[in-house]
């Protein structure tokens, strides 16, 4: 007789979509879980016979896929969604957005905004969010015991803020963030410096000197606007994208969020040079910053991966949206309509993501030895029927309330489209009290 393996958990969909090998789409298929890692993924009938499992799920009329890695994004600044729309990006900031920083963001605004973000992104299929804003501390706190997978961004600024008076205290608070969370299973870190126009080279020097000797990957807005680059042009001689190279940061740790304007050979030296591109398509068209030019990108060779950016400036944070967005955006900036496929938009709001942080080898693809993180899209009703391509019903079909049932790391976070490790309902009732202090 056949001795079974032990297993904490069986999955098993209509269909099963690994992401890796490229193009698969799984029928009949189940995965077997141990340890919040998967161990086994093949025919249902061979995984049932040779695995005894604690529990077994079966999804009918659901795709399984990779939990979906939320590549940029300020989780805590969905307290100011809405707070300023329909304007462009200058006036945005300078004349709301750092205002209202400046006047009301603390550690509370923080825990607030990131759990009211956490709820929002789990119930959306999304298991893993790069970060970038103040008390990154207080963000790994908060989305570690909602099950949440995090990288926080060891930000860098040469102005005071609410988080560091000085470039010196940024360095060194980051740093205490980073070596509290080190060897945590869900939260990671990178240094993000915020953009070439807020920080110096000093600092960009040092920034690349931790990065080498931590690992670390290098999260920075670069070339969002025209505007940025014809500004850094005039005060430096140089775009900012040849400065990063000029000081040793364009290499494979680089994670590049908008690259909007981009010319032929500066596409040809991220992709040579190994760096990721973080692309948010729906915050760079509501803010008229410009368009990625993604198919130019994947065509030379360069890592893209997706992000809503914040809620203040999207205005939500659901990764099926941005699939869908980034799918059609493609299609138009290249003036081709079999350009940015949906198979494409999976990888990048997945593997991609998983790859831009440095945790392709433990995230972003159902494949045995990886986490168990995992997302089911219900395919059952009539707005996603009849199926007759998976992967073009997620991302041309489905939306965010299609997502069911949610894993990280082998942990059910949602169940049947309700949070099992966070109050939703006291996210909400906080959020509400912010928006009538802000107000």
């Amino acid at each position: 007789m056949m001795r079974r393996e032990s297993a904490d958990l069986v999955l098993s969909a209509s269909w099963i979509i690994p992401v890796e090998p490229a193009g698969s789409i799984l029928e009949g298929h189940a995965i077997a879980i141990r340890d919040g890692t998967i161990a086994a993924l093949g025919p249902a009938a061979e995984i049932d016979s040779g695995h005894a499992p604690k529990e077994r799920v079966h999804l009918d009329g659901h795709a399984l896929v990779p939990g979906f890695v939320n590549a940029h994004t300020h989780a805590a600044m969905t307290l100011f969604r809405g707070l300023a729309d329909d304007l462009p990006l200058d006036a945005w900031l300078a004349e709301h957005i750092w205002p209202a920083e400046a006047r009301f963001v603390d550690a509370a605004f923080v825990g607030a905004g990131t759990r009211l973000a956490v709820a929002e992104m789990l119930r959306g299929g999304t298991t893993c969010f790069n970060d970038m804003y103040f008390f990154p501390d207080v963000v790994g706190e908060v989305a570690r015991p909602a099950g949440m997978r995090a990288v926080l961004g060891l930000i860098v600024l040469e102005v005071p803020t609410v988080w560091a008076p000085d470039r010196a205290s940024y360095f060194a608070r980051g740093l205490e963030v980073h070596d509290a969370f080190r060897g945590d299973d869900l939260v990671a870190t990178a240094l993000a410096p915020h953009a070439p126009y807020t920080v110096g080279d000093e600092a960009f020097e040092r920034i690349r000197g931790l990065s080498e000797s931590l690992d670390l990957p290098v999260h920075v807005h670069l070339h969002e606007t025209e505007h940025e680059i014809e500004e850094a042009v005039r005060e430096t001689g140089e775009r900012p994208l040849a400065r990063l190279d000029r000081l040793g940061l364009v290499n494979p740790r680089l994670a590049a969020v908008h690259m909007t304007h981009l010319l032929a050979e500066e596409i040809d030296k991220l992709a040579a040079r190994g760096a990721s591109v973080l692309h948010c398509p729906e915050s760079n068209l509501k803010l008229a910053s410009g368009v990625c030019p993604v198919p130019r990108l994947v065509a030379a060779g360069v890592n893209v991966a997706l992000g809503t950016d914040g809620a203040a400036s999207n205005n939500d944070l659901d990764m099926l949206g941005e699939m869908r967005t980034a799918a059609l955006l493609g299609k138009l900036e290249a003036r081709d309509a079999t350009a940015n496929p949906a198979e494409r938009m999976l990888r990048m709001a997945t593997l991609g993501g998983a790859r831009s942080l440095g945790l392709g080898n433990r995230i972003g693809s159902l494949v045995p030895g990886k986490s168990a993180d995992a997302a089911a899209i219900d395919l059952r009703g009539p707005d996603t029927q009849p199926v007759y391509d998976a992967v073009s019903q997620i991302v041309y079909a489905a939306t965010r309330s299609h997502v069911r049932e949610v894993w990280v790391a082998g942990r059910r976070v949602v169940r049947d489209g309700v949070l099992e490790t966070l109050d939703a309902e006291e996210a909400v009732r906080e959020a509400g009290e912010w928006r009538a202090r802000i107000r």
